[in-house]
């Protein structure tokens, strides 16, 4: 299914421009969770706090027929999470709220699972892990719970709280590595190693799965079989690259469900173990029977392409499903028929339900526009509900129905978005590159500007990845509309959703190649547009974005300034600072140590002489994917060659500008610095 060509307005009534002050007081849509009667959802639903320094996050209780209004079930300063359903039809949901039961120095940042009784009251805490909860499962139709959860080696469980607490008050902060990596995005990667952990239901009879583990359940992903029986989690080791080999460990939970000795025999299998490959996100089907999970290869030479893989656990065979389809499909749900399953994924600028029929391979969309996510399956009625959005609205509970696709029905409206605030219009358009090769772009404009409007090009981050008919809330375009530009947003050469040769345009030390060219060719057209006055645009992009906006800035003048968030500008000098350098090898398909000069051809410090446009570097000092030593070179460098350039650090954020004071003012200094180099414009 093709997205409409055709351009299409949203509102057009005069309202109050569409501030970032109005954007960070929405409610956000976290998580949501389909009740056994499959009548109402539980919506985790974030709201900023009256202070305005920090959001706590609720559970509301929704009803899918629309004439019941939502009841908030959870309120207070703690942030009430990943609401999931027990058997018995009781609400649980990871938390951070005090319990007065515990020890004081142990309640700070700790979650734990917490559980709404099905015939109500106030939450009682289920879990007491001595580290806390990370994230856990339920057993839809059996008694067991599964639990990811951190533990201090070689310290005894019932120590484990006493231990953490007193390490934290007078115990030395040193970490010892003995391999990389040892940072993640943006904390170092700690002593403690997550352990999966089996209770029954009521988080009696506690069993660590995995008792010795120490590295293997790194960012692991697990899900338990419906009767309990089963479980599955990612198992990494270091493969022959440095890179994570990720399999499948399958446990059998019989023996436990049965047993009345304290340590009953859990039988494991290595699954789908193979050299240089990943698994991941596994999913049991209705009867136990089958394990769908998400596998990609680490090729020479090329990107690596994500495929669904099935496997039979009673045969113990494996296959590939839908071998020919040229996309990365991610599975969310299976149907209770066990013949098909539910996936998303991107295609064309938007990411999509698609149903996968197992035996025949055939895959059919069941969705148009926007972008879908946290999808569960109502077998009585045969609906999906989920998150979905779009650039025109945050995240909402949407239904859709199975025989027919019909979509979309919105149960209701949470995040408190007036469709009528941005007067605006958007535009798909596939514009030739050099090559010859269209390259897709949305385009908004203010719907009642009077004259050629100046204009942005935002580049996504990624760079494999994709500007997506979704809401955003940190790059949000129509915030820029609101103050009266047009927003490019393009999906040049290693954009997601369009092939995988498309991706491959910028594996392998690509970066400044043919991407550079489809976004010049997307700008060239644009400013030919009446509507737009070529004469004022400029680039900005974080990530890979602003490494193109870097790029840019030593390619070529015509842009009036650049804005550049958490942007590498040294492709040699990074190697050393990423969390994870052995990717970065990986994506390169070299690395800077045999020949520097080859692997910094398209490194914007080697051109940053040729730098003449005004330039806004923004970093957070705790990105350690993209560490701030590369903003800091950079300002470094455009004061050295005299270029006007300023620097906007915040000490306290990641990759990603999250606090809401601080959010406001990244806005607030973006669009002041392009008010002060696009004259003219409505700001």
């Amino acid at each position: 299914m093709k997205p409409a060509q055709s351009e299409s307005c949203a509102a057009t009534s005069a309202t109050s421009p569409f501030s970032v002050e109005q954007m960070i007081a929405l409610k956000r849509a976290q998580a949501v969770a389909l009740s056994p009667c499959g009548r109402w959802a539980a919506l985790a639903l974030e709201r900023l706090l009256s202070d305005g320094s920090q959001y706590a996050c609720d559970i509301w209780r929704v009803a899918l027929d629309g004439k019941t209004a939502p009841l908030q079930l959870t309120s207070g300063k703690s942030r009430d999470t990943d609401p999931q359903f027990r058997a018995d039809g009781a609400l649980a949901f990871l938390s951070n709220r005090e319990d007065s039961e515990l020890p004081e120095a142990s309640r700070e940042g700790r979650k734990q699972i917490w559980l709404l009784p099905s015939q109500g009251g106030e939450p009682l805490r289920l879990s007491d892990e001595p580290l806390g909860v990370m994230s856990f499962r339920f057993a839809s139709k059996g008694n067991a719970l599964l639990i990811l959860t951190l533990v201090l080696p070689a310290v005894a469980h019932e120590a484990q709280r006493t231990t953490d607490d007193q390490r934290r008050k007078t115990g030395s902060s040193a970490l010892h590595y003995r391999s990389m990596p040892v940072r993640f995005w943006d904390h170092w990667l700690p002593m403690a190693a997550p352990h999966l952990v089996l209770c029954k239901q009521d988080g009696s009879q506690r069993l660590d799965l995995t008792p010795e583990a120490q590295r293997e359940l790194l960012h692991a992903e697990f899900d338990i079989s419906s009767d309990g029986m089963q479980a599955a989690v990612t198992w990494s080791q270091p493969g022959a690259d440095r890179i994570s080999d990720t399999a499948l460990m399958l446990f059998d939970l019989r023996a436990w469900q049965t047993a009345e000795a304290d340590n009953p025999v859990v039988h494991t299998r290595l699954l789908a173990a193979q050299s240089l490959c990943e698994a991941s996100q596994p999913l049991f089907s209705p009867d136990g029977s089958q394990l769908i999970y998400r596998c990609k290869a680490r090729l020479p030479h090329q990107s690596h392409q994500w495929s669904l893989c099935l496997l039979d656990l009673v045969a113990n065979t494996s296959r590939r499903l839908a071998p020919n389809w040229d996309a990365w499909p991610i599975p969310a749900v299976w149907h209770s028929d066990g013949k098909s399953v539910f996936v998303t994924a991107e295609e064309l600028g938007s990411n999509a339900v698609f149903a996968l029929e197992l035996q025949s391979g055939d895959v059919v969309r069941m969705s148009d526009h926007g972008s879908h996510s946290h999808l569960h399956y109502e077998p009585q009625r045969e609906f999906l509900l989920g998150l979905r959005s779009s650039i025109r609205h945050p995240p909402e509970i949407f239904i859709l129905t199975c025989n027919d696709s019909t979509e979309l029905h919105f149960p209701a409206r949470m995040s408190g978005f007036d469709e009528q605030a941005v007067p605006f219009k958007m535009q798909e358009l596939h514009i030739p590159s050099s090559d010859g090769v269209a390259i897709q772009a949305w385009l908004l404009q203010p719907s009642q500007a009077e004259q050629p409007v100046p204009t942005l090009l935002w580049t996504h981050g990624g760079p494999i990845n994709a500007w997506n008919d979704v809401w955003h809330w940190r790059w949000n375009p129509l915030l820029a509309v609101a103050q009266g530009y047009a927003v490019i947003l393009p999906n040049p050469r290693g954009s997601t959703g369009f092939g995988q040769k498309f991706v491959d345009g910028i594996w392998g030390n690509q970066w400044g190649a043919q991407c550079y060219q489809d976004l010049m060719a997307v700008v060239d057209h644009v400013a030919t547009l009446p509507e737009i006055d070529g004469q004022r645009m400029a680039a900005m992009g974080g990530s890979f974005g602003g490494y193109m906006t870097n790029w840019i800035g030593t390619q070529t003048t015509r842009f009036n300034c650049l804005i550049t968030h958490a942007s590498v500008y040294s492709m040699s000098g990074f190697t050393g600072h990423v969390d994870e350098p052995a990717y970065w090898y990986l994506e390169m398909d070299a690395q800077p140590y045999s020949d520097p000069v080859a692997f910094d051809r398209y490194s914007p410090s080697r051109y940053v002489a040729n730098w003449k446009s005004p330039t806004l570097i923004i970093h957070g000092d705790k990105d350690y994917r993209v560490p701030v030593n590369e903003g800091l070179a950079l300002f470094e460098a455009l004061q050295y060659h005299g270029v006007e350039s300023e620097l906007l650090i915040f000490p306290d954020e990641n990759h990603w500008i999250l606090k809401p004071n601080n959010s406001i003012v990244w806005y607030q200094t973006v669009f002041g610095f392009l008010q002060k180099h696009m004259a003219g414009t409505a700001c």
